[in-house]
Protein backbone atom coordinates (compact mmCIF):
# COMPACT_ATOMS: atom_id res chain seq x y z
CA UNK A 1 0.00 0.00 0.00
CA UNK A 2 2.79 2.58 1.11
CA UNK A 3 6.45 2.96 -0.01
CA UNK A 4 9.21 3.74 2.16
CA UNK A 5 9.98 7.43 2.46
CA UNK A 6 12.40 8.53 -0.39
CA UNK A 7 14.73 10.74 1.78
CA UNK A 8 16.50 13.38 -0.71
CA UNK A 9 20.62 14.44 0.32
CA UNK A 10 19.51 17.74 -0.75
CA UNK A 11 17.09 18.44 1.40
CA UNK A 12 18.85 16.58 4.15
CA UNK A 13 21.47 18.93 3.90
CA UNK A 14 19.60 22.00 3.70
CA UNK A 15 17.80 21.04 7.15
CA UNK A 16 20.78 19.98 8.55
CA UNK A 17 22.50 23.49 7.76
CA UNK A 18 19.09 25.28 9.13
CA UNK A 19 19.30 23.26 12.28
CA UNK A 20 23.01 24.38 12.98
CA UNK A 21 22.76 28.35 11.68
CA UNK A 22 23.62 29.75 14.78
CA UNK A 23 27.35 27.78 14.71
CA UNK A 24 28.16 29.07 11.12
CA UNK A 25 27.05 32.57 11.61
CA UNK A 26 29.30 35.60 10.59
CA UNK A 27 29.22 38.91 11.18
CA UNK A 28 29.18 39.93 7.56
CA UNK A 29 28.61 43.76 6.43
CA UNK A 30 25.11 42.62 4.77
CA UNK A 31 24.13 40.80 8.51
CA UNK A 32 25.01 43.82 10.05
CA UNK A 33 23.44 46.31 7.96
CA UNK A 34 19.83 43.87 8.21
CA UNK A 35 20.31 43.85 11.86
CA UNK A 36 20.66 47.31 12.02
CA UNK A 37 17.79 47.88 9.74
CA UNK A 38 15.08 45.35 10.91
CA UNK A 39 16.36 45.42 14.86
CA UNK A 40 16.92 48.84 15.26
CA UNK A 41 15.82 51.30 12.35
CA UNK A 42 12.39 49.88 11.49
CA UNK A 43 10.97 49.77 15.42
CA UNK A 44 12.47 52.91 15.60
CA UNK A 45 10.08 53.80 12.19
CA UNK A 46 6.88 52.42 13.87
CA UNK A 47 7.13 53.73 16.84
CA UNK A 48 7.55 57.34 15.76
CA UNK A 49 4.70 56.79 12.81
CA UNK A 50 2.39 55.88 16.00
CA UNK A 51 3.44 58.44 18.12
CA UNK A 52 2.90 61.28 15.14
CA UNK A 53 -0.55 60.21 14.42
CA UNK A 54 -2.00 59.33 18.04
CA UNK A 55 -5.59 60.73 17.96
CA UNK A 56 -5.55 61.77 14.74
CA UNK A 57 -8.74 59.48 13.22
CA UNK A 58 -11.41 58.63 14.87
CA UNK A 59 -12.14 54.92 14.04
CA UNK A 60 -14.80 54.24 15.55
CA UNK A 61 -18.35 53.00 13.61
CA UNK A 62 -20.80 55.50 13.16
CA UNK A 63 -24.30 55.52 13.82
CA UNK A 64 -27.39 55.89 12.35
CA UNK A 65 -28.10 59.92 12.19
CA UNK A 66 -24.49 60.94 12.06
CA UNK A 67 -22.16 62.24 8.97
CA UNK A 68 -19.98 59.96 7.64
CA UNK A 69 -17.35 63.33 7.39
CA UNK A 70 -15.59 64.25 10.12
CA UNK A 71 -16.41 68.31 10.62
Amino acid sequence: MGETLKKDPAIERWVEMRHDLYRNFRWTSKSTRQVAMWGVAFPVALYYLAYATEGKWQLRGKTRGESITEK
